[in-house]
């Protein structure tokens, strides 16, 4: 392989997962973790976001100012435009030279995807048709023109292949199976891709992660939303019983598999990204009562009584658990982030940064609250 990687499209990089994404390329880490945030990279990139409720651009203020516009070395360029518009992304191919786009952009919540599944799947699937097809035309793509110096990166995730029991993990293989309009519109993109590469010979690789935590993540998922709720004294919503069990993964580690695949997987093929780090959702509650109470000196047991069990989502999957065996052999990854060592370092950032918080727990994100649990009761 000869790829590039010098003009690097992102989407939907000001999200939780394309924003570290875009700062460990550029050797930065929100926590001021260093260790493993060496990734070589000496392109460009060019973020293309529409900045809905959950893209933030506070997120790579670290950087836009070293990187951004003005400064000495630029090689960061912002884009706010929907990846549905294609004159707009036929421009920004045009203008920047984009030789590989890392696919981030999308709607990613459940609940959301229940009360309003149209923008799922204009997001996640025609997005992705246009992106796809833009690149096709752009590079100039066929089964009879084969390139190997471009490359098509999709995100994708484990609730494609729908819930697992007790036993038993999500390999590659595993069919696909969603049962949420979420899921069905990842599985429509994941398909399409595939399709791309078949039908076009449009050059792509594919990676299907587990359940992302860390810095930046937008507060209506499980940790950040109890790590504030906790802080502020706020009933901790748990559906049904708690018992359904993820999959977690520190947003690094992800990262750094991503842009192994990006370096060094083979065209044409999918890769699972996991924790391999299985928690129930009320033991991961209780872990994480343990280790913020202290913090804003409160005590477990009090914070425990604040928990409120709600009537459980539609469809909730039992069970997700990745089996990432062959991203490990093939391409030599592996997590480099204790469990212990992340959901600590997610707690102090989430605690540190009320700022940020508050600034995403107003307006929009507080009606989604409302109409999202106040009839769960």
């Amino acid at each position: 392989m000869s790829r590039k990687l010098k003009n690097i499209l992102v989407t939907g990089g000001a999200g939780f997962i394309g924003s570290n994404f875009i700062n460990y390329l550029f050797g930065l880490s929100a926590t001021g973790s260093m260790e493993f945030m060496n990734s070589g990279f000496t392109g460009k990139i060019v973020n293309v976001d529409c900045l809905t409720y959950a893209g933030n651009l506070e997120n790579l203020s670290m950087v836009e100012e070293k990187f951004g516009k003005g400064s000495s070395d630029q090689r960061y360029f912002f884009e706010k435009v929907d990846i549905c518009d294609r004159s707009e992304i036929e421009r920004i191919f045009k203008q920047y030279d984009i030789d590989t786009v890392i696919h981030f952009a999308a709607e990613s919540h459940v609940d959301r995807s229940i009360l309003g599944p149209e923008a799922f799947i204009k997001t996640n699937v025609m997005g992705t048709f246009t992106l796809l097809d833009v690149a096709r035309n752009y590079w100039g793509v066929s089964l009879d023109h084969q390139r190997d110096d471009v490359l098509f990166h999709h995100i994708s995730t484990d609730e494609v292949y729908g819930s697992l029991g007790e036993t038993g993990y999500f390999t590659e293989t595993t069919p696909y199976d969603p049962r949420s309009p979420y899921s069905s519109s990842k599985a429509s993109s994941d398909h399409i891709v595939m399709a791309y590469y078949h039908t076009y010979g449009l050059p792509i690789t594919l990676s299907n992660c587990t359940n992302n935590y860390g810095p930046y993540q937008f507060p209506e998922k499980l940790l950040p939303l109890m790590i504030s709720n906790i802080r502020d004294g706020k009933n901790l919503p748990v559906y049904g019983e708690g018992k359904n069990i993820r999959d977690w993964i520190y947003v690094e580690d992800h990262n750094r598999a991503v842009w192994q695949i990006v370096n060094s997987g083979k065209t044409g093929e999918k890769y699972n990204i996991g924790g391999e780090n299985e928690w129930q959702n009320i033991k991961l509650l209780h872990k994480v009562i343990e280790l913020t109470a202290p913090k804003v000196n409160k005590s477990a047991e009090d914070v425990e009584k604040t928990i409120v069990h709600v009537k459980d989502r539609p469809g909730h999957d039992a069970r997700y658990a990745i089996d990432c065996s062959k991203i490990k052999k093939e391409l030599g990854w592996e997590r480099k982030m204790t469990f212990e060592q992340g959901l600590s370092l997610t707690v102090n950032w989430y605690l540190s940064h009320k700022e940020w918080v508050d600034h995403i727990l107003s307006g929009e994100y507080k009606n989604w609250i409302s109409a999202n649990y106040g009839d769960r009761k």
